[in-house]
């Protein structure tokens, strides 16, 4: 039988594993709820803040047989946070969220702090991941980055920023380079730290909210950049791709995106994605809706179905933090048991 890292790599690596992986990330797609916090003893929101604290719970996760991967952070806000935003670290049931913007405008970028690796929650997530090598090398550890446009709208007004990628394309542009080469920095930092795979999640470069031209001409090459920055580094490092919301019409430019994993929320078909990235690897998408607010029986029928397609398995995005462990836990156990089967009736 595979370990969870030898299974993982496999699929990356175009071989045949003995069954799919079953994970979560991190980052954006949150592994992390509040009963697996009251379990594990270790909460929000001390745990974005001490790496013994941050490698436990992402440990949790794993230990209560949820998903087959350790995962870090637990949110979208660390990069900009180092950059200059101002972040409310949130509660046991909220994830940390910007309260503050860095700049009102893109002209404004060079007053953008450039990432210190030395301090802050930066810090934080580099030494909890240095734990969780020594802790159990057999568990893929992944680390997370925010997508570029995601961070960039973090940092500034996010319609503000829409506007200016249209009509003020210039500075927009160099806004958008400075955060590519600071995420890019901070991804490189994960892979000296130990992580073993690296998930990019950019919820705003959604092809509802940027449209084709703008994918192409903004998202598409700063995620590029990141990649191919990353692989420079280490050749062999898997790097999976999430996006949210609808994507169809931007599929001809994302399929030039270098990641090895496309992964899709839940309003995107795995088999049109299967069919529209031919010899690309296809991750999802069980509802998170279903996560947080149905049965394990129906988790379980989702998950099955999405065994169909998903060449990894995974939620559909970050899972509320209500979600009930026993649910959680039905992902992986219908993955093992290995049957593909129907979707499930709408209720």
């Amino acid at each position: 039988m595979m370990t969870e890292k030898e299974r993982l790599a496999a699929v990356f690596k175009g071989g045949t594993p003995d069954r799919p992986p079953c994970i979560c990330p991190g980052g954006m797609m949150n592994m992390i709820t509040t009963e697996l916090m009251e379990k594990a003893g270790t909460l929000w929101p001390m745990a974005h803040t001490k790496a013994k604290l941050m490698a436990d719970l992402a440990a949790a996760s794993y230990d209560l047989r949820c998903f087959e991967n350790y995962g870090l952070p637990f949110c979208m806000t660390v990069e900009v946070e180092a950059m200059g935003a101002e972040v409310d670290l949130g509660s046991l049931e909220r994830e940390p969220h910007v309260v503050k913007y860095a700049i009102d405008s893109a002209e404004q970028w060079p007053q953008l702090r450039p990432l210190d690796f030395s301090r802050g929650r930066v810090r934080v997530v580099l030494d909890a991941i240095k734990l969780l090598k020594a802790r159990n090398d057999a568990v893929p550890i992944i680390g997370n980055l925010t997508g570029p446009v995601s961070a960039a709208s973090s940092l500034m007004e996010p319609t503000v920023y829409y506007k200016q990628l249209r009509r003020n394309k210039g500075p927009a542009k160099e806004l958008t380079d400075f955060v590519t080469e600071e995420l890019l920095k901070f991804g490189l930092e994960q892979i000296e730290a130990g992580v073993d795979f690296i998930a990019i999640s950019d919820p705003s470069a959604s092809g509802e909210i940027l449209g084709p031209a703008l994918f192409d001409e903004f998202a598409r090459p700063a995620l590029t950049r990141i990649i191919e920055g990353l692989k420079e580094r280490r050749p062999d490092l898997g790097v999976i791709l999430h996006i949210c919301g609808k994507m169809r019409t931007v599929f001809k430019s994302l399929s030039q995106v270098p990641a090895e994993v496309l992964s899709f929320d839940a309003v995107v078909s795995l088999a049109k994605a299967k069919e529209s990235f031919p010899g690309r690897l296809i991750m999802g998408n069980v509802s998170t809706f279903a996560l947080e607010l149905s049965t394990p029986e129906k988790v379980a029928a989702l998950t099955r179905h999405c065994l169909k397609w998903a060449d990894v398995v995974s939620p559909a995005c970050g899972m509320g933090v209500g979600s009930p462990l026993k649910n959680v836990q039905s992902i992986l156990d219908a993955v093992k048991s290995g049957e593909a089967g129907k979707a499930p009736e709408a209720e």
